[in-house]
């Protein structure tokens, strides 16, 4: 495009004779002559030679005749008004707005109006001699530019109202908050829009520079978000029909944490549905972040300048607008000060929208219930984490690697996708083992700056090699609960019982015996400081292992099934009430595990489909396992005289088992009589228990 630069500038001495014109209607009719020329002479010489008073410049101010010089002033702006009142605007400026006038329907008025706010932002000389009207209020905007403009004052109110063409499509609003100067007052879409328009006759996308942009090519496909199917199954068809339909107002409200593929779900969604995508920035050219104001001006602007295309609009973070105030200041949001702007804007918008954010805690509901659609995009499930781990990773990672890396709950695309990328930058560098490791590495310190678990390196819910259910204390039959909950795909356990009595490695050994995947939630992972949060947290927990498929336990429970009748205070009793709506409305596999059963509440036990207790080993069972885990340790089969040592351990567990085994790496057990002694330190160190002297 052919650039066509500005004639004028601020040490212009030819301005435009429109541009003139507006100078003396600023000095004369509106009084700014009072601050410009004064006893001494003029406050800016330049403007003097510019509307043609340079004759009285003098350097000495006896020889200044103020009387003379302001009737001098007063012919010109005459003259002025003569020749002038049909002057044109330079080309660039004219032909740009005509081009919005077209693409939004400006009245002329508007056009009168968007040409004036455009040149004072644009030409320093015009912002100056404005300066000399002092801070102004609104009314008095209005009263100026009527003046300036020679329109009626009513067509100008008209013009610059919330309901105007100019406030709506984000051009042209008025400042209404306190006083300022005139430019001050004439807010535009952008700080770059008025040399935009200016400098060169540009389209409608290249006026939207550092506010909207269109969109990149996505780099995902629907087909990699399977875990919201049922969501896309109402979303697709819904966009699909106000796209070719014009239907307005319609408004998806996305939510879920950073990285979970939002901006490139938006793009997915464009593709499929042949739409161009919009994207209001949160950035300006420079880098530097756009307040809320400015986004739904940009945002007004979009709506206005695509309302005739097939395209969709995505605004990201809408926290900077829903949720930027401070209420412990009473500071209001731009959303909820724009309120009704806000909620008409969502009722009336012509291009379908996408607003994106990272949470939805800080969004006013009354908003919420405006949204056509309001869900949820978690953290894909391990099936599908492991297959964006094999598509971005497969050639830098083995499989093994890559199952440990997908048992990470909050690995996000984005974290995958931004590894792979510095990875594969430095390949050469590092090799294949060194890939790996960098790869491993950077996900993991990523997790943990996010708050989140790193990757673990041995999965602590691992089974020993030797695990079986035979080998539990419990007053059921294991083998049979099994069998029916294979039968059955649902069920609600409570096992309870001291620590190490095998109660997580049951849950562990249904999960392979069912075949699903294994979800284990401690008290760790869903207690929070927040009121409030907790309940979000065990949601969340149900939810994911729904899609996930997954066998839900919950160890350490009684952290959350308290006996309310013993609450102190009221998220107590809702935290409660929140897991056992959560447990009656799953419908697959749930486990609570915990060593504190006397402290649950009583109605959450009777929603226990079954409820075992899991005990001490019994002197059969710790000798089988002593028997076993010499030969796994390959020492010599244990004498019948460590029987009686065995048969004294009346508060053996399997965890003890796995606790002395863990010992081995450091300190190596070499006899049988080694490994019961081991048995016996783990024993003694136990509350209440005593390591046994004597006799049976």
């Amino acid at each position: 495009m052919a650039r066509c630069r500005s004639r004028y500038t601020a040490n212009a001495v030819d301005p435009d004779p429109i541009i003139l014109l507006w100078l003396l209607r600023i000095l004369v009719p509106l009084g700014g002559h009072r601050e410009f020329v004064r006893s001494h002479g003029f406050n800016n010489d330049t403007l003097a030679e510019v509307i043609g008073l340079g004759h009285w410049i003098d350097p000495s101010p006896n020889d200044f005749d103020l009387k003379a010089a302001r009737s001098e002033l007063r012919l010109l702006h005459l003259k002025a008004e003569k020749q002038w009142a049909k002057a044109p605007l330079p080309a660039c400026l004219r032909n740009n707005v005509r081009q919005l006038s077209d693409l939004v329907g400006l009245s002329t008025t508007d056009c009168r109006i968007l040409e004036f706010a455009v040149s004072i932002h644009n030409e320093r000389l015009l912002d100056d001699t404005a300066d000399w009207l002092g801070q102004i209020s609104s009314v008095k905007v209005f009263h100026a530019l009527s003046a300036i403009l020679n329109l009626p004052e009513p067509e100008i109110r008209a013009s610059l109202s919330a309901q105007g063409t100019l406030a709506r499509s984000g051009l042209v609003s008025v400042d209404r908050s306190g006083t300022s100067t005139l430019r001050g007052k004439l807010a535009l879409l952008s700080d770059g829009f008025a040399d935009l328009m200016a400098s060169s006759e540009a389209d409608p996308i290249s006026l939207l520079r550092g506010t909207v942009s269109a969109a990149g090519p996505a780099q995902l496909k629907l087909a990699d978000y399977s875990h919201i199917n049922a969501s896309l199954e109402i979303l697709r068809p819904y966009l699909r029909h106000a796209a070719t339909s014009g239907r307005r107002g319609v408004n998806i409200f996305l939510h879920g944490a950073p990285g979970t593929g939002k901006s490139q779900l938006a793009r997915a969604l464009a593709d499929e549905l042949g739409c161009e995508l919009f994207e209001v920035a949160s950035e300006d050219a420079d880098g530097d972040p756009v307040n809320g104001e400015r986004r739904l001006r940009a945002f007004r602007a979009a709506q206005s300048f695509f309302a005739q295309r097939q395209a969709l609009i995505a605004f990201d973070e809408v926290e900077d607008v829903f949720d930027d105030g401070d209420s412990f200041f009473g500071r209001k949001s731009t959303a909820q000060v724009r309120k009704a702007w806000i909620n008409r804007m969502l009722e009336e918008n012509p291009v379908p929208t996408l607003w994106l954010s990272n949470s939805i805690d800080g969004l006013d509901p009354a908003f919420i219930r405006r949204f056509d659609m309001v869900f949820e995009l978690p953290v894909p499930p391990k099936k599908q984490r492991e297959r964006i781990l094999q598509e971005n990773c497969g050639d830098l990672i083995d499989a093994c690697i890559i199952s440990r890396i997908a048992e990470a709950e909050s690995l996000a695309p984005a974290v995958v996708a931004k590894a792979s990328s510095v990875v594969r930058s430095i390949r050469d560098d590092l090799g294949q083992m060194g890939c790996a490791s960098a790869f491993e590495r950077l996900i993991s310190n990523t997790l943990e700056a996010q708050g989140h678990r790193p990757i673990v390196q041995n999965d602590p819910n691992r089974l020993p090699e030797i695990y079986d259910p035979g080998f539990i204390h419990a007053d059921a039959d294991l083998a049979s609960v099994a069998a029916g909950l294979i039968a059955a795909r649902a069920g609600r356990l409570c096992l309870y019982g001291p620590p190490g009595t095998g109660k997580t490695a049951y849950g562990r050994w249904l999960a392979e015996q069912l075949g699903i995947p294994l979800l284990i939630k401690r008290a760790s992972d869903l207690m929070s400081m927040w009121v409030g949060e907790n309940e979000k947290n065990i949601a969340r927990a149900f939810r994911q292992a729904d899609q996930d498929g997954a066998l839900l336990l919950i160890d350490e429970v009684d952290s959350f099934l308290q006996d309310r009748r013993g609450a102190q205070r009221g998220w107590e009793v809702s935290m409660v009430n929140e897991m056992l709506t959560q447990m009656e409305s799953f419908s697959g596999v749930f486990i609570a595990s915990t060593n504190l059963m006397p402290g649950l509440d009583q109605a959450a036990l009777r929603r226990f489909d079954l409820k075992v207790k899991f005990d001490f080993l019994r002197p059969e069972q710790a000798w089988e396992l002593v028997r076993r885990y010499c030969k796994q340790l390959q020492l010599p089969a244990p004498q019948p005289d460590l029987l009686t040592r065995t048969m004294r351990l009346q508060r053996l567990t399997p965890g003890d088992f796995a606790a002395v085994l863990r010992q081995h790496r450091f300190r190596p057990i070499q006899s049988p009589t080694t490994l019961i002694s081991a048995l016996e330190a783990e024993c003694a160190v136990k509350e209440g228990g005593k390591a046994s002297i004597g006799f049976l």
